[in-house]
């Protein structure tokens, strides 16, 4: 294994180059000649185009070129569709309105662009995109789901009547039934997942450059996987072959979801790169970003648990409605429907099941994959249930778990919302947290802050997510002439430290120094197939593709090594960097050297070691999992709560690198705490205006709000996977959510308070602990 092989802590080799300005972001990179682009974007939240004139801007000082929706339409260009492949309760295919990429006719959300303006500078362009002039007849907006479903709500797409994209269900309805008819308790919760916006380091960005003698566009920008932005351009928008676009994603600083997706701006700009023939440059400021990037998570759900007297679950029903904005984006639909309805359970044994998704179109900005993509909302609405269920029968919660837990023994377990769960020992993981966490001596601690007029609560969140994507990914793992090694990885990293994580794996499979390992990503010149990074997948899919890959040069290496030490390949053996026949041996910088000369390889060998693995799975998912526990401090005068501790046990399969994945644990636990504490995306009921338009309104979380992190592990590897990896990232922003709720309601509880939606601000508690210690109107 070594010091830096599979399971040692090895620091980021990437970090340095990052953080001291060697690897250069989308914006921080000139080009010669760039002109640049702005767009007007609709200062309303629905209305009707009347008038549109351009005249103006044309003529402002440094302009090139204005364009409106009839350009885009005379060039060909198509709508964006969504990309999620769904049925609806009918067996129907998902249908869903497409996006114009400028307002053709109509406007939906405040941000909305209409036109792009493309000059000499980017203030003369913000100018000019000023003076375009658009008369508007405003139309009614709607902000809340439940609204938008109303009888006699405004119509805010001609198709959908009750604004109603798509009606979702999963499970058995009858079967379900029959379980509630039966259960001697029913427990019943009504939830809010609250919206949030992923705040990427980097805002919106790209700039693309026209190649007139190849006619080809390179398109540089932010993503989650380069490949992705190529073909989803080339198949969904121009109709080009993909060899026409070139994708370069440099340093992405950070990705959430966000950095997957198809924009309208992405598109714009390679077009009018071509069409102008100038590179052609785009950065929307922060503000932009806020109106027009695509948002996470809200829901409103109805949930029910039946159970026996025992307190067994015997089924479960959920009713959601998910306000995907007003398009149907990439992933918007699939997000609270396949996305997390997969995990609907979680880890707990339940013999029925069904659930129903409404996705509801509202005048706000679309909704779309945000770390953890659905799984997050399905592990929130079950912690939660499973808090007010055992307190309603009486039972402590951590006993609750353990008495419904999917057994050990069980498993594989195939699960009512349809899967295959694998492998994982949640009793164990969930004792494990208890004992970090000191949760026999919580008692004690509540019975400090009491004595200092403070209400003091511990919850438990159990989290489960299908971690995986795409089923299929490839890596190259190459000798070069000097020795050195290069991984050619289709997955992307953005902050996950895969130039580590990777480098440990070849180092541990060929023993090659780890420091003459380097990563290429990113380039859909340089790396010819990807399916990017999302949904946790890039160990259980580069990673493995990466050691196949590794193994298959192994293979190679022991032909060419048998050549030069006049053995038979059967007879060699490798271990620690050397190929062994014997007393003979040869080590492999040797062997990568003789592979590069054709006459000291064996008859018919082409030269080179130079292996490429395109990795494909049958199970598309693999189930992490885990139990985190949050102690909370409530000042009752203020309503203000403080984090005093955090623990987690998390169920990864095989630990690659104890520190990356402690930091990926630290990095989701504080989104989830952002966003069950403070985060949240308002829009005015009436206008559907963005209040939270800035980090002024948009209160993410800071150092001060949060206690240290005390992460541990519980490695249950995954059998069906080579490495025995399962995902990491998305973990924390699953446990996190319930886990704080859940301490406060345990806090608050004792005063009559047994229900509060995220995020839980001071002003809430405060509200709610006055409301629950009111005295009531005489009847």
């Amino acid at each position: 294994m070594g010091e830096f092989g599979i399971s040692q802590p090895v620091r980021r080799k990437e970090d340095l180059r990052l953080i001291t300005g060697g690897s250069p972001y989308t914006d921080d990179i000139a080009v010669e000649g760039q002109a640049f682009a702005a767009f007007l974007r609709s200062p309303m939240a629905h209305a009707k185009v009347t008038g549109l004139d351009t005249s103006m801007a044309k003529d402002m000082p440094g302009v090139i070129a204005v364009y409106t929706i009839a350009d885009v339409r005379a060039d060909g260009l198509a709508d964006l569709q969504t990309q999620a492949a769904l049925k609806d309760r009918q067996g129907n295919d998902l249908r869903a309105p497409a996006r114009p990429l400028l307002a053709d006719g109509e406007v939906r959300f405040v941000g909305d662009p209409i036109a792009m303006v493309v000059a000499e500078t980017q203030w003369q362009a913000r100018d000019a995109a000023e003076a375009v002039i658009a008369d508007f007849e405003e139309l009614p907006a709607i902000v809340d789901a439940r609204k938008a479903i109303a009888d006699g709500a405004p119509v805010l797409w001609e198709g959908w009547p009750d604004n109603v994209c798509f009606d979702w269900d999963s499970g058995d309805e009858v079967g379900t039934g029959a379980a509630f008819a039966k259960a001697a308790t029913v427990v019943r919760i009504d939830l809010v997942n609250n919206r949030v916006y992923g705040s990427p380091m980097e805002p919106r960005v790209c700039f693309a450059r026209y190649e007139p003698d190849r006619d080809r566009v390179t398109l540089t920008c932010p993503s989650q996987g380069a490949h992705k932005i190529r073909n989803n351009l080339c198949d969904g928008v121009f109709g080009w072959s993909h060899d026409k676009l070139h994708v370069i994603s440099p340093a992405t600083g950070g990705g959430f979801g966000i950095r997957s997706k198809m924009i309208p701006e992405l598109a714009l700009i390679v077009w009018a790169a071509k069409k102008t023939g100038r590179p052609v440059r785009w950065r929307g400021d922060r503000s932009e970003s806020f109106v027009t990037d695509s948002h996470g998570r809200d829901n409103i759900s109805h949930a029910e648990l039946a159970l026996d007297a025992d307190g067994r679950i015997l089924g479960m029903r959920i009713d959601t409605l998910a306000n995907i904005g007003a398009y149907a984006s990439d992933n918007g639909p699939r997000v609270p429907t396949g996305g997390g309805g997969r995990v609907a359970g979680t880890v707990y044994d339940i013999p029925a099941l069904y659930q129903r998704v409404r996705c509801v179109f509202s005048s706000t900005s679309p909704t779309d994959s945000y770390r953890g993509a659905g799984r997050p909302e399905a592990c929130y609405l079950m912690e939660r249930l499973a808090d007010k269920a055992a307190m309603e029968i009486g039972m402590a919660p951590d006993e609750f778990r353990r008495l419904n837990f999917i057994r050990k023994e069980a498993l594989p377990y195939q699960s009512k919302a349809g899967s295959l769960i694998n492998s994982g020992d949640f009793t164990a993981t969930m004792d494990i947290a208890l004992e970090r966490a000191d949760w026999a001596g919580f008692p004690a601690r509540r019975k400090e802050s009491e004595a200092r007029g403070k209400l003091r609560g511990i919850g438990i969140g159990y989290f489960m997510e299908a971690s995986g994507g795409p089923p299929q990914e490839e890596a190259r793992v190459r000798f070069e002439p000097d020795g050195k090694v290069k991984i050619l990885a289709g997955t992307h990293s953005y902050g996950q430290g895969h130039e580590t994580t990777f480098a440990q794996i070849v180092t541990d499979t060929l023993g090659v120094p780890f420091d003459d390992i380097s990563l290429v990503q990113g380039d859909t010149d340089l790396v010819p197939y990807g399916n990017g990074s999302g949904g946790s997948r890039s160990s259980q899919m580069g990673g493995v593709a990466v050691l196949r890959a590794s193994k298959q040069i192994v293979e190679k290496g022991k032909k060419i090594a048998g050549h030069l030490m006049q053995r038979e390949a059967d007879a060699v053996v490798f271990r620690e960097g050397n190929f062994v026949a014997g007393e003979a041996s040869v080590s492999i910088a040797e062997v990568a050297k003789a592979a590069l000369e054709r006459d000291r390889l064996p008859d018919g060998m082409e030269p080179g070691l130079d292996e490429t693995c395109r990795y494909k799975r049958e199970a598309a998912w693999t189930f992490p999992n885990g139990c985190h526990v949050c102690e909370v401090e409530i000042d009752p005068d203020t309503g203000r709560t403080t984090v005093l501790r955090y623990t987690a046990c998390d169920d990864c399969g095989r630990i690659l690198n104890p520190l990356i994945v402690h930091g990926q644990i630290h990095g989701g636990v504080a989104q989830g705490i952002g966003q069950a504490m403070l985060e949240e995306v308002r829009y005015d009921a009436e206008t559907a205006q963005l209040v939270t338009g800035s980090f002024m309104d948009y209160c993410m979380p800071r150092a001060d709000d949060l206690s240290d992190f005390d992460a541990g592990f519980n490695e249950v590897l995954d059998p069906d996977i080579d490495l025995g990896v399962k995902g990491a990232g998305e973990g924390g922003t699953s446990g996190a959510p319930p886990a704080f709720v859940n301490a406060v309601i345990d806090a608050l509880k004792d005063r009559g308070v047994t229900q509060i939606d995220m995020p839980v601000t001071p002003n809430k508690v405060w509200a709610a602990l006055r409301a629950a210690t009111a005295p009531r109107a005489a009847e």
